[in-house]
């Protein structure tokens, strides 16, 4: 028994036992925990984004820190850099982005009217074409209406939730402030509760946390910014419409692990399609390109083995994750999980470290 649980399948089983159940339980429940997620809800989006720019940029800090620099003096050197950062993207970016886009949705007509006629064609073609096909094509004219429906539906409930989403960025760089400022002082808050020995354990699981979400948050934002550059390039040298925009959005997708890049390439294809109908060719050869050098360059130094989890556990969370919360369950399955996995695994390591202790006191 004691070897079926040292094996590492045994722990992500658990791990993921534990997770569905207790997301079953808060959906069986949902009529209590629903007016507290209401609530909680209008903190949560500030402190995770101030969460990840903390993650990202605590790194610097400590450098400065290094350099001789007051902790104060390092956090608005910090401040600084992203004011710049923010400073160059509405410059630069954004009147391209802005460009773009509204020129993506003004060629929206002319896409539904190149499909429209394209369905007419086949339509009146029916004789050559073979009954299977005729079928898929018959299926796909009947829903694409509500197909597009659903997609500008979500595309403008997408633009109210941004409108709300900018009120709450004012909350972030409070946050951070703090977490920059005081970050060292959480895990003594936290360890003053317990004895000697508890604590020095609880400050060790604490640890582990802090690894496994500095190693996923640095790491995937990373690989995400490779893969946006490397779209980016490859869009433009085959010269697809709307290049900087389908790789930004590339780029905010391919923080989904595993599941990422084929959402990303989607509407690339689509808008190639309607461009040139080998367009879509190229754009999947970028995408392998750029999926190739991430794959084999990038991801093995930044990322490594940093989290140690399987591809199939990837796949199987990320899955499960957006079947009950949709595109958010996605971005935050794999850091959930890890921490999950972090507190299971530590638990066991300190139970079979007691035990393996009583056994030696015994002889």
């Amino acid at each position: 028994m004691i070897a079926l649980v040292q094996k590492r399948w045994f722990q992500t089983l658990i791990a993921l036992i534990l997770i569905f159940t207790l997301i079953l339980l808060v959906s069986a429940a949902d009529f209590i925990f629903s007016p507290i997620f209401k609530y909680v809800g209008a903190v949560a989006f500030p402190l995770i984004g101030a969460g990840i720019l903390f993650y990202l940029t605590r790194p610097v800090m400590h450098l400065l820190e290094k350099l001789k620099m007051p902790r104060i003096a390092a956090i608005m050197i910090v401040f600084l850099l992203l004011l710049a950062f923010l400073f160059v993207v509405a410059r630069y970016i954004v009147p391209i982005l802005q460009t773009q886009f509204s020129n993506l949705v003004n060629n929206i007509p002319t896409m539904v009217s190149g499909v429209q006629d394209l369905i007419g064609y086949w339509q009146s073609n029916q004789n050559l074409i073979p009954d299977e096909v005729n079928k898929t094509i018959n299926n796909i004219t009947s829903n694409l209406q509500t197909y597009i429906e659903k997609a500008m539906s979500f595309i403008f409930g997408f633009i109210g939730e941004f409108i709300s989403i900018l009120f709450a960025l004012i909350l972030i760089p409070f946050f951070l402030f703090f977490m920059l400022k005081d970050g060292e002082k959480f895990v003594p808050f936290i360890t003053k509760f317990f004895k000697k020995k508890k604590a020095e354990n609880i400050r060790e699981l604490l640890t582990k946390i802090d690894d496994s979400l500095t190693s996923f948050i640095q790491g995937q934002l990373i690989v995400a910014l490779c893969i946006g550059i490397l779209l980016y390039i490859g869009y433009a040298i085959i010269g697809l419409n709307y290049a900087l925009t389908l790789a930004i959005f590339g780029m905010i997708i391919c923080v989904i692990p595993f599941i990422g890049p084929y959402l990303a390439v989607t509407p690339a294809i689509i808008v190639g399609f309607f461009q040139d109908p080998l367009m879509p060719v190229w754009v999947a050869i970028v995408m392998i390109v750029a999926q190739q050098i991430e794959g084999n360059l990038v991801s093995p130094n930044v990322m490594g083995k940093a989290l140690h989890l399987h591809p199939l556990t990837v796949i199987t969370v990320v899955l499960a994750a957006g079947s009950i919360g949709g595109l958010l369950g996605m971005l935050f399955a794999i850091p959930i999980y890890s921490v999950v996995k972090t507190i299971i695994s530590h638990f066991y390591e300190t139970y079979q470290d007691a035990h393996d202790n009583e056994y030696d006191s015994l002889i």
